[in-house]
């Protein structure tokens, strides 16, 4: 077998096992949604009426609700290959496909008036049990493909890399692209200089031999010469072309090209909230705030007749923090301790600190000094949820030493946050607890949801790691 022959089935291959693969996860999609249907519509009739009900009518349900959301997933894309390679982004764009449907076949039923024929507590339930299914399916879905494409089985593409000989080992080694399911059919090495046209013309007609799907010009950004001199030369290969990826990438999970009006520009990173999202959040804080300030003003009088009774001193205790794009604003609290240090040198509290008053203790312990904080939430200094607030001493100690530490100020600081809820919280003991914090302070920034905001309030009430270093 001749190599040209030998590139065009191993392409050919390549093709089939993505078409396949597709294939079978239409089919998986399509047989959990339809399944569901009929197990949700028997079970259900059967506990209420007393018989199983019309299978054909479950089915044809099933098979409708299916039909759509395979075609709302395939304008997505979402049966690509790549997308079966994280558990956590397959599932958000299943269950956003899967609400996108549900509500589409609502306004269908509305407009048709086939809803009379199905019970409003069947629909739930099959909403339900249908999306944990869906769920299910997925989670093995992707277990299956990332073993087989880190074991080298699966190659969902084949690509041709060019660059210079430093680059491509720096590729190769940094990113290990076939474990995530890349073929690599070849490196065309660039030596550069008068050779540059040379290597070139040798690489395109390697491209053209080995047909792969995608092709990585693995060159410096700021090469923008030989970069030219590449486009030019592989824009005559049927294949994608890709800009080999730089370091300031890596940091950056969701950077994207963007273009306004006829500006191009990689875009890095996007506003932590745009503004709608910002007048939804603010929303949320002023009527929450205000009526759990109106709920909790009994629990407030008796904490402050309780301080004022246990030590001499203010009630509340008013200290400088660093809020939303760093300005300055004072923080409420309960007194909790026989100081009120607000200054350059403020120590922070540890495990048994004889500063720590007979009531402070109980209050810390139940997160009750925070509740005031519910004022600054109302006045907008600050959000129910956000990166919590640190003293302005270490703000300064740790943006020095901690790399993005300061983005934690591009949202609005919180009373309760994602690191809060995972334990991280209390005395600062060493740079790599403060390090922990921000990590989860940036997680939230970059993945902030309404829901995620429930899901930490939530937390916060009720969850044992929420209270753990609380002294």
């Amino acid at each position: 077998m001749s190599r040209r022959t030998g590139a065009r089935l191993a392409a050919r291959s390549t093709t089939l096992s993505r078409a396949l693969f597709t294939t079978l996860a239409i089919a998986a999609d399509t047989v959990t949604i339809t399944v569901s249907s009929i197990v949700v519509g028997i079970v259900y009739h059967q506990a209420y009426f007393g018989v199983g009900g019309m299978f054909e009518t479950f089915a044809a349900l099933g098979l409708s609700v299916s039909t759509l959301f395979v075609t709302i997933n395939l304008l997505a894309q979402e049966y690509d290959f790549a997308c079966y390679l994280n558990y956590g982004s397959n599932a958000r764009r299943a269950i956003l496909g899967w609400n996108a449907t549900f509500f589409t076949m609502l306004v269908v039923f509305f407009l048709t008036k086939e809803s009379a024929e199905f019970s409003r507590v069947s629909i739930v339930v099959f909403f339900l049990v249908g999306l944990v299914c869906l769920a299910l399916v997925r989670a093995v879905a992707v277990y299956h493909v990332r073993a087989g494409a880190a074991a080298g089985r699966i190659a969902s593409l084949r690509a041709l890399l060019v660059g210079e000989e430093d680059s491509l080992q720096s590729f190769l080694s940094n990113y290990e692209p076939w474990t995530v399911g890349i073929d690599i059919v070849a490196s065309a090495v660039l030596r550069g200089g008068e050779s540059l046209r040379e290597d070139l013309a040798l690489a395109a007609a390697s491209a053209r031999v080995l047909r792969p799907d995608d092709i990585f010009i693995l060159l410096p950004w700021s090469r923008t010469e030989a970069i030219d001199a590449c486009v030019e030369a592989f824009t005559q290969v049927p294949a994608s072309i890709h800009l080999g990826p730089q370091r300031v990438l890596d940091r950056f999970a969701k950077a994207r090209v963007s273009r306004i009006g006829n500006i191009a520009s990689l875009h890095l990173v996007r506003r932590p909230l745009n503004t709608f999202e910002q007048i939804a959040k603010r929303a949320f804080d002023i009527v929450a705030g205000s009526i759990l300030l109106v709920l909790l003003a009994p629990l407030f009088i008796a904490i402050a007749i309780a301080i004022k009774l246990d030590s001499e001193g203010p009630v509340f205790f008013l200290q400088r923090r660093y809020g939303f794009n760093q300005e300055e604003f004072r923080i409420v609290k309960f007194r909790s301790m026989t100081v009120v240090e607000d200054g350059a040198a403020v120590r922070g509290v540890t495990r048994d600190d004889p500063r720590v008053t007979r009531v402070g203790r109980i209050l810390r312990r139940a997160n009750f000094d925070e509740l005031p904080q519910l004022v600054n939430v109302v006045w907008g200094h600050m959000s129910l949820v956000g990166p919590r607030p640190h003293a302005l001493v270490h703000n300064q100690q740790y943006e020095k030493t901690i790399a993005d530490y300061a983005r934690r100020h591009n949202v609005k600081p919180g009373m309760t946050g994602w690191a809060q809820i995972h334990g991280l919280r209390g005395e600062i003991t060493s740079e790599t607890k403060m390090r922990d914090r921000v990590e989860h302070d940036l997680y939230y920034i970059d993945n902030w949801s309404f829901g995620l905001d429930l899901r930490i309030l939530a937390s916060t009430l009720l969850s044992p790691k929420a209270f753990e270093n609380a002294f």
